[in-house]
């Protein structure tokens, strides 16, 4: 190449720039929607550029392992390790705040089990009174993210791992979409304010459809969803740009607008008629039924003991998922996720307690749900008082989030969360699938690890004894102290 021609060249790129920032200057000045770039030019555009990079050079460079926010690097860290099948072991030393306000810490045993004690976890039954009972196998399953929500292959992936790991998959409120049924896993069929699935006419049930539904073997419960911890008072939400033909087709509904769910259940107003609805998805499906609700205050379980006296038993839940507020989704208002609802750890205590007072804990199960992605959170959920724990984020991390925080928006670089097939591509669901199963192996496994250190054989026999909770002293309390079953109000 000539030198005449390279200087050709240069000189052409420097018009081309000058061009375009006389371009850029003139648009910046003539516009009235940005104050800044109006006042300030071109310079005034890199402020929007660092303000969007900002939260990933925070993610990479600069937030400490314990620092992020809604889950930090160490947690992220640890169930991509887990799902990979690697050793939970760590060396030198923890790099949690052990003082930190508020955190749990479990109290060890002097003489702890040998590894001959040791015992299976033995989950109870669910539903013991329907005609079809269901028999979990696992204490740790997959909570509610509907198809739409998350992706075709991200879905497939979580039915292949769960068939694999032997925990249940719950469907979300997104209705029964093929992909649910890749595998032969047990499936949890939610049905959401919108009743996507069994819909009739104004959200109201389709009793005919709820049969045929039921009449499916891999569907083992039925989970009435009144609130989710990241928006309750709100129902679903699906932005428009995220439905596809497919998803319109599995919901019934149309294209081309959000997929909004009624606030509640527009057929379902008090405690009574909850009552009615539960004791009529009993004797139609015949299986196990049960209410995924945010706690903060005891109003619903007094109320459903209330209306049990007077209306007898039939319309009680078979189980309460209990939903912290620090719960995940897809799309939330912010004030509703930043601001309503008690975070798990007090609401599963209040839900556990009434239940207790009312005498109602023996045949009704408890399920956790709410940013239990790691074995201390699942521990501290049974020792609590739960029954089984599920997560969604989790399993989230498993497939290969990476908290973009793009969810929203159809542009999830991994694919879980988007309906781009060019996106989708990265997502494999054999090998993603085997991830999930390894997740649900090695956190049961660690909070075996748990329990045996407390001194008991099984995960199942850990008490709000084994755990004491950090003080604004410094010192720890007894949990157990600090809340005992029945007394908190």
């Amino acid at each position: 190449m000539s030198f005449d021609l390279v200087n050709s060249l240069f000189a052409l790129l420097i018009v081309a720039i000058l061009a375009g920032t006389v371009v850029l200057y003139a648009l910046d000045v003539m516009q009235n929607e940005d104050a800044i770039r109006r006042n300030y030019p071109i310079i005034g555009r890199f402020r929007g550029l660092f303000t969007t990079l900002g939260e990933f050079f925070r993610q990479y460079f600069f937030a400490m392992d314990r620092e992020e926010l809604p889950f930090n690097r160490a947690e992220r860290d640890w169930v991509d390790h887990a799902s990979d099948g690697g050793k939970s072991t760590v060396a030198f030393g923890s790099t949690k705040q052990m003082s930190a306000v508020g955190n749990a810490i479990f109290v060890n045993a002097s003489f702890p089990p040998l590894a001959h004690e040791f015992e299976a976890a033995h989950p109870t039954v669910i539903g013991p009174d329907a005609d079809q009972p269901f028999h979990p196998r696992s204490l740790f399953n997959i909570s509610g993210m509907s198809y739409g929500a998350l992706s075709a292959p991200a879905i497939e992936a979580l039915s292949r791992g769960a068939a694999k790991a032997g925990c249940w998959l719950n469907t979300g409120e997104g209705a029964l979409a093929p992909m649910h049924e890749a595998a032969d896993a047990d499936l949890v069929f939610q049905i959401g304010t919108a009743k996507y699935g069994v819909q009739g006419d104004g959200a109201t049930m389709d009793w005919d459809k709820l049969r045929t539904l039921a009449a499916n073997p891999r569907i083992k419960m039925f989970e009435l969803k009144l609130a989710q911890g990241a928006k309750p008072g709100k129902g679903g939400i699906l932005p428009a740009r995220k439905i596809n033909e497919d998803i319109a087709q599995v919901r019934g509904i149309p294209m081309g607008q959000a997929s909004i769910s009624p606030s509640r259940h527009t057929d379902i107003a008090n405690h009574s008629e909850l009552h009615a609805m539960i004791a009529r998805m009993k004797a139609v499906t015949g299986k196990p039924v049960g209410i995924k609700i945010v706690v903060s205050s005891t109003e619903l379980i007094d109320g459903l003991s209330q209306s049990a006296a007077a209306l007898g038993t039939e319309g009680l839940p078979d189980f309460i998922t209990v939903d912290g507020g620090d719960g995940g989704t897809g799309a939330s208002p912010m004030p509703l996720m930043d601001n309503v609802g008690l975070p798990l750890r007090e609401a599963l205590v209040l839900a556990v307690d009434a239940l207790n007072r009312h005498g109602l804990r023996e045949r009704i199960r408890v399920i956790a749900s709410g940013k239990l992605v790691t074995p201390s959170g699942v521990a501290l959920a049974l020792a609590t008082g739960a029954d089984f724990v599920v997560s969604a984020r989790g399993f989230m991390f498993a497939l290969g989030c990476i908290q973009a925080m793009k969810c929203n928006k159809n542009t999830c670089p991994t694919g879980i969360t988007t309906h781009n097939p060019r996106l989708q591509e990265g997502l494999d669901p054999t090998d993603k699938a085997e991830r999930v199963a390894q997740y649900v192996a090695s956190v049961n496994e660690d909070v075996a690890t748990i329990a045996h250190s407390c001194g008991v054989p099984n995960p199942q026999d850990l008490a709000r004894k084994h755990v004491r909770i950090v003080q604004p002293d410094g010192t720890s309390r007894s949990f157990a102290d600090l809340y005992r079953a029945g007394s908190f109000d």
